[in-house]
């Protein structure tokens, strides 16, 4: 006879697994399916061997997903990253679709150990920032975790937390960043300028409800 805790626990299972759903693989490996780069892109962004690679230039790479139409709120997304020297990227969230510039709507989670803007790894660009010491270094693959919860954004750096942050009512975003909103959107990963040099593989998402 089962016990009245294990009962409940067998009963729970189904629930959670009904909350949470299994992740959807956003990136083949193989190719830029489901992805559309920003008009000012050059050529920055390719697929080869199961890895994203980004090298040089200044570009944005929008998930876009198979209808062209993908939108997420509340969601964790995973990711393996690899960094290289002086290579400095972002993976955007809650953004949109546009044809040139720095991405205006949503946030920035910070992709960058040793280039030598100060904010690294692990942060919300601007807005709660990770500064100066990378929580993981250049050359080796790490995980990178976002969760996406109403208005809290968690973020862990291989199991380790490195960002809570719960955007407050009546949120003020930086100055110039009036876009730096929590609402809902798509992912977006960034070419910040010619040394660039980033490696993404693995990129899942979960949706949450």
């Amino acid at each position: 006879m089962l016990r009245p805790t294990a009962l409940l626990v067998l009963l729970a299972a189904p629930l959670l697994a009904a909350e949470e759903p299994e992740p959807q693989v956003i990136f083949d490996g193989k190719s830029l399916a489901g992805w559309k780069a920003s008009g000012d892109d050059k050529g920055s962004f390719r697929a080869a061997d199961g890895v994203l690679e980004v090298r040089g230039g200044r570009g944005h790479l929008f998930y876009v997903g198979p209808d062209g139409k993908a939108e997420f709120r509340n969601f964790e997304l995973t990711a393996q990253v690899r960094t290289h020297p002086k290579g400095n990227s972002g993976i955007y969230f809650h953004t949109r679709y546009q044809e040139s510039g720095w991405p205006a709507a949503g946030y920035e989670a910070q992709v960058n150990a040793s280039h030598q803007d100060r904010r690294k790894t692990g942060g919300l660009y601007a807005v709660a920032d990770v500064m100066d010491t990378p929580p993981a270094p250049d050359g080796e693959w790490f995980e990178y975790r976002i969760r996406v919860e109403g208005r809290r954004i968690r973020v862990w750096i291989n199991g380790k937390p490195t960002t809570d942050f719960t955007e407050p009512e009546g949120w003020k975003p930086p100055a110039g960043m009036d876009g730096r909103r929590l609402g809902s959107g798509t992912f977006a990963l960034q070419a910040h300028d010619p040394g660039c040099k980033i490696d993404y593989r693995d990129i899942r998402v979960r949706r949450l409800p």
